[in-house]
């Protein structure tokens, strides 16, 4: 039926409202007589002539309104004030030509008639409103859904959620007991305690989360809760993010990995964000890459005198550059290379430059596995490039982004990571000119080759979600907040210290995966369930890869002012020992002896423990 009246052309539509509306205009007049006068009052022919003309009055006045123009299934509560007027209006002319005719009207009867008629259009509005979207809702493949929050933000997203043809709001939950078993926009509120029960009752097939101003701990709690339950979770974002105050469907959102995290985010420090930037010229070296790209644009909000975005990935570069075209900063992008020092130092003389994020590193370790030499020389020779110019240039500071798998490392990425920081310490001690800080961190989401995009492509496609080991597990932070974090270490420093970022609890993959299959609205297929949507495929460690991270070399973490950054104190080699060390990787890199590599670095790296899989593909 609802499709049969919807698809109706206007002029039929138009003609029903008219005729309703015509029935309604006779039907209150008569109804405000008979209040009046008794249901056996006269009509003499003035009264059946106003009778008669009242609906041809009425329909001309809505029309005029544009009452017919409406669509009543969106109608908003707006209207009622149009109906009222062109009511108001319809009463007085009404009024004027019975009076006109000879009419005998009671005072009384005009005020009932007006309240009558306004009760009457109004509620047929509304009445045709509950219809349609009710019809709609049957005619197709509703979703039931439940949304969690009864606050405003909950009462706006089911306001929104009337119209919609796709989804059928069935109650909200909340876990304020003094709201529970009342009603919001008629529909319950339960409790978040017997939500099991609910959702089987119902048919629950989707929940949707609808509390901005949540805490992300709160928020983790909440998430971790509907993790039970085998349905699809959306939710609101932060009021940050939400645009022009008002709620709209198109505002739900996936769950993220960082809503599972369930970590509180400490306020930043304004002095330490601006130290080292404000009025400052700031070369970010690969600053096209995930980090990289995030240190440029908090740089850019922090009132730098320059920006230099340093990459040798013109596509990078471009992408980059073009999204900070409107930062209210000189901008300039140099395509170049970290080894090319001639040309490094050229560009830190040019620009005056006082502080370096050196972000630029080939990092993924079953990449630099095969290719060893190559890692050598961008982590580490294009480091002590980059460290060598900074001093020659007088820059103030330069600060390196490090790697957890530097710290007891069992892949050359690692090893690689882990001799730039001795460098940059050694220089740190031989010198006092340029201040280096050596900042160390775990996983941050999103990034290039992270295994969260890979698990949502995987899961977009239907596809198995490939687990290395079951009992891997990492540390995960957003990209913003370790920014954030790098930023203020930096402005801590007083010269070659390691600082570490709290990167909070670790999450085993093997629980990410599987929660990232429920939350998605699908099914783990396994021996318990082979009719699932989709399975988890152990594949084995990969050469290099441990089951775990660690952020610390010694036992000793020192604190410092900021409750999210730590510094440990490490032993310190003399540079002539660290530029022998250098020289003999060199020659390895000559000879390609990956023998030699890996006994150096065993001399050098405390921890060292290589795959015996892993071998570079052109290598001696």
């Amino acid at each position: 039926m609802y499709t049969r009246l919807v698809t109706l052309s206007n002029l039929y539509k138009k003609s029903i409202l008219m005729l309703i509306d015509s029935f309604l205009v006779i039907f209150s007049l008569f109804l405000a007589f008979s209040i009046r006068l008794g249901f056996d009052f006269e009509i003499n022919r003035s009264l059946l002539l106003l009778f008669l003309i009242s609906p041809v009055i009425a329909v001309l006045i809505f029309y005029y309104h544009q009452l017919y123009r409406s669509i009543i299934r969106y109608l908003e509560l707006d209207s009622l004030f149009v109906i009222s007027k062109a009511v108001s209006l319809y009463s007085l002319l009404w009024i004027g030509i019975g009076y006109m005719l000879g009419a005998e009207i009671p005072r009384s009867v005009i005020l009932i008639n007006w309240l009558l008629l306004i009760f009457l259009v109004t509620g047929s509005r509304i009445v045709s409103k509950s219809l349609l979207i009710d019809s709609s809702k049957k005619d197709k493949n509703v979703k039931n859904i439940l949304i969690y929050g009864a606050g405003n933000a909950g009462a706006q997203l089911s306001y929104a959620l009337k119209y919609s043809q796709n989804y059928q709001v069935l109650g909200f939950v909340d876990d304020d007991e003094t709201l529970q078993k009342r009603l919001l926009n008629n529909f319950e509120i339960f409790g978040s305690s017997n939500l099991h029960a609910i959702v089987e009752k119902y048919s629950i097939s989707e929940i949707l989360i609808a509390i901005p101003s949540i805490s992300n701990s709160s928020k983790s709690r909440i998430i971790t809760f509907l993790d039970t339950l085998n349905v699809k979770v959306r939710m609101l974002p932060d009021f940050s993010e939400l645009t022009g105050g008002k709620i709209k469907l198109d505002d739900l959102r996936d769950i993220e990995i960082q809503d599972l995290l369930g970590r509180d985010q400490v306020e930043a420090d304004k002095k330490l964000l601006l130290k080292n930037i404000k009025n400052k010229t700031v070369l970010i070296t690969g600053a096209g890459g995930s980090i990289g790209s995030e240190i440029s644009r908090q740089v850019a909000s922090l009132d730098p005198k320059k920006i230099i975005l340093y990459d040798n990935s013109e596509l990078n570069l471009y992408r980059i550059e073009k999204e900070l075209l409107n930062a209210n900063v000189e901008i300039y992008p140099i395509l170049g290379d970290i080894l090319n020092e001639t040309k490094f130092e050229s560009v830190l003389k040019k620009f005056s430059v006082n502080t370096i994020y050196h972000t630029a590193a080939y990092k993924h370790v079953p990449i630099i596995e095969k290719n060893h030499f190559e890692g050598v020389k961008n982590n580490i020779f294009g480091t002590l490039n980059v460290a060598n110019s900074a001093i020659e240039s007088n820059v103030e500071i330069v600060v390196f982004i490090s790697t957890d798998k530097a710290v007891r490392p069992t892949n050359i990425m690692g090893a690689t990571k882990r001799v730039a920081e001795l460098v940059l310490k050694s220089l740190s001690r031989k010198q006092k000119s340029t201040k280096f800080s050596i900042v160390r961190f775990g996983n941050v989401l999103d990034s290039s080759g992270s295994v969260i995009p890979h698990f949502k492509e995987l899961i977009r496609e239907r596809k198995p979600l490939t687990v290395t080991h079951k009992d891997i597990i990492r540390y995960f932070m957003t990209i913003p907040e370790a920014v954030e974090l790098v930023i203020q270490a930096g402005a801590l420093s007083i010269g070659g210290e390691v600082f570490l970022l709290d990167m909070g609890s670790p999450v085993k993959i093997d629980d990410l995966a599987r929660k990232m299959i429920k939350l998605s609205g699908l099914k783990l297929r396994d021996k318990l369930n082979p009719e699932g949507d989709i399975e988890i495929i152990y594949t084995g460690l990969r050469p290099g890869e441990k089951l775990y991270e660690e952020l610390l070399i010694g036992e000793n973490p020192q604190k410092t002012s900021h409750p999210m950054i730590m510094t440990e104190k490490e032993e310190t080699l003399t540079w002539s020992q660290m530029e022998k060390n250098l020289d003999d990787l060199k020659e390895s890199m000559d000879s390609m002896d990956f023998d030699r590599l890996k006994n150096i670095f065993g001399k050098i790296v405390e921890g060292y423990t290589p795959s015996n899989e892993i071998h570079d593909l052109v290598s001696k």
